[in-house]
């Protein structure tokens, strides 16, 4: 794919090989259905290659970074083995693509980062994110395993303790107290964060590339060192997606109601 295939993705070149990258579905909250999943695994293996770009900067149109995954392409995928299986192999291509991307990438998270947004928000090198911004990890909630990328990096960022805690329960958390406990890099008021980021990613443009992409993917081997655990976790994500509490999950959202799991309430 070359830029100009992306649909859901837009790209705007800056100076000194700085490519801005914007999720751009607003009227979504950036929600990730089947084609912006795709453009999110795929982008990364062609920001490695394009030799005109240094550093990209990721964020979202509008209010949110990412919503999450599209409640509809949620509904499509329960008890379906074919939709499952793809997307269990595009999952992966997501994760690993960021982690052996070549260049430097630099989220600004902007507002609401949830699953698949959050993959792209949390893997990023370097993220940048308003301190009122909602982050979390709510499989759980949806009744499957957390898969995506947070069995690799969570406990690498904000240790154990805190990963088991909030990916168990699905509690949300603010950009602020994702920076205090080790989640980000920086958080911001809000309309500072896109300016940030893009400093950020100049200074990157501007360094040695050799060096700081060198470091990167040093530093990236904690994460392929993680790479069962992911696995693993991906894995049972799409394991749950053939039971009974997936469709629970997506109607209590729809009708913003606590779920009543069928594992949690067995019948008698």
């Amino acid at each position: 794919m070359t830029y100009s295939d992306y649909k859901q993705l837009t790209f705007e070149h800056r100076d000194n090989g700085v490519l801005l990258i914007t999720l751009n579905r607003p009227d979504k909250y950036n929600a990730t259905d089947e084609e912006m999943h795709t453009e999110l695994a795929r982008v990364w293996r062609d920001v490695s290659e394009d030799p005109d770009t240094r550093v990209a900067v990721v964020t979202g149109a509008g209010k949110a970074f990412s919503a999450g995954g599209d409640l509809d392409m949620v509904e499509r995928m329960a008890g379906d083995h074919e939709r499952v299986a793809h997307m269990l192999s595009e999952m992966s291509d997501l994760v690993y693509n960021m982690i052996n991307c070549e260049k430097p990438v630099v989220s600004a998270i902007n507002g609401a980062a949830v699953g698949a947004g959050l993959v792209v928000a949390l893997l990023a090198d370097v993220s940048i994110c308003a301190e009122d911004a909602r982050l979390g990890d709510g499989h759980v909630k949806l009744g499957v395993a957390a898969g995506d990328h947070a069995a690799i990096v969570w406990p690498l960022l904000a240790g154990m303790a805190k990963a088991r805690y909030y990916l168990l329960t699905g509690e949300m958390l603010s950009g602020a107290e994702a920076e205090r406990i080790g989640m980000v890099t920086k958080a911001l008021p809000r309309d500072g964060v896109l300016d940030e980021a893009l400093s950020v990613a100049e200074t990157l443009a501007t360094g040695s590339q050799l060096a700081i992409r060198w470091t990167k993917r040093a530093l990236n081997n904690w994460l392929k060192t993680a790479g069962p655990i992911f696995d693993q976790s991906a894995a049972y994500e799409m394991l749950g997606f053939m039971g009974p509490d997936v469709p629970e999950g997506v109607a209590a959202l729809r009708e913003k109601r606590s779920p009543r799991f069928p594992s949690a309430h067995p019948a008698t």
